[in-house]
């Protein structure tokens, strides 16, 4: 099940937000966060050309998502995976024009 936003707070949004450390053209990164005891939550929701494409979450204190959730094309959301989503940055040459990220069917949705 994927976290309600409506229960978090905005912490930050970052345009040509980076993965794998590289910024990815059109591809906004918004991040949210709400108090859980001693712990932080976190999701971070990320969208191209204002379609959302993925969600990611956990606890700021860890290095990796707890869980992720892809969106298909068609506006659908894949069931929510445990772990950190299946990424590939899609190139041009050596330039990043976008990312691909893998649904768990294991159809590559492009961005």
């Amino acid at each position: 099940m994927l976290p309600d936003l409506s229960e978090f707070t905005p912490h930050r949004t970052v345009f040509d937000a980076p993965f794998e450390g590289e910024p990815v053209p059109g591809l906004r990164a918004d991040y949210f966060r709400r108090p859980e005891g001693d712990r932080v939550a976190t999701v971070g929701c990320y969208s191209v050309g204002g379609r959302e494409l993925l969600r990611a979450w956990g606890y700021a204190d860890e290095e990796h998502c707890r869980h992720n959730a892809v969106k298909d094309p068609s506006g659908e959301w894949h069931a929510a995976a445990d772990g950190c989503p299946d990424v590939e940055l899609v190139r041009d040459g050596q330039a990043v024009v976008g990312l691909a990220v893998r649904a768990p069917s294991g159809e590559w949705i492009r961005a």
